[in-house]
């Protein structure tokens, strides 16, 4: 455990929470997927892909900390971990409001076409993720790194002077 606590740099024990939150959110990850991809299949064939899904991502995303740990400017490795994720409840959030939305909107699969309709979904969809990532980042005690990356993404949009 002190190998671990130092190899995140966590000082305190209440900062466990967040890759204790991580390792749930990976595995809920690799249980959804392994029950996509073997949908109607016994629960053992789920349960044994769940677990290789979980390493696999488990490495992936460790070897994503490490290409943007010089990118990201934090205090601490385990404030790392804070901010995957607020981005995994931000889009997981983004896409549950925009579907109510659209229903209030009247917009549905059947009266639109398609292509217009995940279209319209995207759309709403990054609105909201825009607000939403500001606001879980300041739930999460990382609004300043995630101010700083809402405006360079608006940067990018061309949407400048509302920063001003």
């Amino acid at each position: 455990m002190e190998n671990f606590k130092k190899r995140w740099e966590i000082q305190h024990n209440w900062q466990l929470i967040f890759p204790f939150l991580a390792i749930l959110a990976n595995f809920y990850l690799a249980y959804k997927l392994a029950s996509i991809i073997l949908k109607g299949l016994d629960i053992l064939y789920i349960a044994v892909l769940t677990i290789v899904l979980y390493f696999v991502l488990l490495k992936f995303f460790l070897w994503w900390f490490k290409k943007v740990e010089d990118k990201w400017i934090v205090d601490y490795r385990w404030q790392m971990i804070r901010i995957f994720l607020v981005f995994a409840i931000t889009g997981s959030s983004s896409a549950f409001i925009s579907k109510p939305i659209m229903l209030f909107l009247g917009i549905t699969k059947e009266n639109l076409n398609p292509f217009a309709y995940w279209f319209l979904y995207a759309i709403i969809g990054l609105f909201f993720y825009q607000i939403l990532l500001v606001c879980f980042g300041w739930l999460f005690g990382q609004f300043q790194f995630f101010w700083e990356f809402e405006k360079k993404i608006l940067r990018r949009f061309g949407l400048k002077r509302f920063l001003d």
